[in-house]
């Protein structure tokens, strides 16, 4: 009679019968029964127990897989993506670069697997959600994520940065009636995500999001499209006072990215003809939005023309003193009209804001250490002297001691 059946039920009663039957049958059940404390309370003998699969792995590795399973129940992915990211968590802790880390960046390592698994899943998830739920520090997390990308040799796709709208937007409370939000700051969560889209994208094409996180310039998007789909009631709303009623968080670089975006809509509404006879400023702009956006692509390569047109009038007119661009602004002004307030981007081509703007300024090349120090005694070798000869009077008398030798 086989009794392998009652592994997974194992009584202590049994053993007495088993091990009549022989010492084969009744070595296997003690190989596979289970922790003492289970058979005392007539517990269900696990899978893991009954074969040794959790002898095989260490503390570690059981938390961190613990860790990542609940990291993925809490964000709701499916079972897929779940075992995708134990898998590369077990390859990570494994490997020598992680033996020796902190255990903060051991728990930072957790999320970067599930942050891994759902890029390549085309998942939008953001670092700064997993961040925010791990309680770790973004920095450490980013270093660690490039570091597991170069150690296990990754292949992760660039995020979707309309997928992300989408996922950042969801988390808005914008959408429902609430005691906290009044009612002509509720929005229709449709009309605000596909006027979000259309202002990123706008941001795409004029390099506002190369080479930036993306969270701040989704967030002023979002910020100008609640703004410009009922500016009556909602122009006095600061953008602070917008994320407490949308309760999400303000990044410190979104007040930058609004206002770069905010110029970028000035500069395209100088070149509406209609816009031109306006008092335009930053805060008005917002009312004229769906017209810009409709006409964006016209408005734009007239805007790459402007600038064009204005870097070849500079060149051109050099030292006469005259800008092209006072004469690019004009056009279309009435006489007595203020351009105070109005669209100053115009003044500047449309380039990457890395260019407008630089950081850093190119340093001086730095002096050679092996050469010596220069006093300004230095004897001059005959084959300089002519170079620091000034008058005829010089040239005369070194020719004429030239003549004595």
């Amino acid at each position: 009679m086989d009794y392998t059946h009652w592994v997974f039920n194992y009584h202590p009663e049994f053993e007495m019968m088993i091990n009549k039957q022989g010492p084969e049958v009744g070595g296997r059940v003690q190989r596979c029964a289970g922790s003492p404390a289970q058979e005392q309370q007539l517990r269900e003998v696990t899978y893991s127990w009954s074969t040794g699969q959790k002898e095989q792995l260490s503390r570690c590795e059981q938390r961190g897989i613990k860790r990542v399973q609940d990291l993925c129940k809490v964000l709701q992915l499916p079972p897929v993506f779940e075992e995708t990211a134990v898998s590369y968590f077990q390859r990570a802790i494994k490997h020598p670069s992680f033996h020796l880390v902190s255990l903060e960046k051991k728990e930072v390592l957790v999320g970067c697997c599930v942050c891994v698994t759902c890029r390549q899943h085309n998942w939008p998830v953001t670092m700064g959600t997993i961040c925010s739920l791990l309680y770790a520090d973004k920095e450490l997390f980013t270093s660690v994520y490039l570091h597991v990308l170069k150690e296990l040799e990754l292949d992760v796709p660039a995020l979707s940065l309309m997928d992300l709208v989408k996922t950042h937007l969801n988390g808005f409370k914008l959408f429902q009636s609430s005691t906290t939000v009044p009612a002509k700051f509720i929005e229709d969560k449709e009309k605000m995500v596909a006027r979000t889209i259309q202002l990123v994208e706008l941001a795409s094409k004029t390099w506002l999001v190369t080479g930036r996180h993306p969270i701040p310039i989704v967030t002023a998007a979002a910020y100008l499209a609640w703004q410009s789909l009922q500016p009556g009631g909602r122009l006095t709303c600061t953008f602070s006072r917008f994320c407490k009623l949308a309760d999400t968080d303000l990044p410190p670089p979104a007040h930058l990215r609004l206002k770069e975006l905010q110029e970028i809509l000035l500069r395209m509404a100088s070149q509406l003809a209609w816009l031109r006879v306006l008092r335009v400023d930053k805060k008005t702009v917002v009312k004229h939005i769906g017209d810009l956006l409709q006409h964006r692509s016209f408005l734009l390569r007239c805007s790459f023309r402007a600038g064009d047109a204005e870097d070849g009038g500079e060149e051109a007119e050099g030292a006469s003193g005259s800008s092209s661009l006072q004469a690019v602004e004009s056009v279309g002004q009435p006489e007595g009209h203020s351009t105070a307030g109005t669209c100053r981007s115009a003044q500047t081509p449309l380039l990457p804001p890395c260019l407008l703007h630089p950081k850093k300024r190119p340093r001086a090349a730095s002096p050679d250490p092996s050469a010596p120090d220069v006093t300004g005694d230095e004897p001059i070798p005959d084959s300089e002297i002519e170079q620091y000869l000034r008058s005829q009077e010089e040239i005369d008398a070194l020719s004429q001691a030239r003549a004595w030798q």
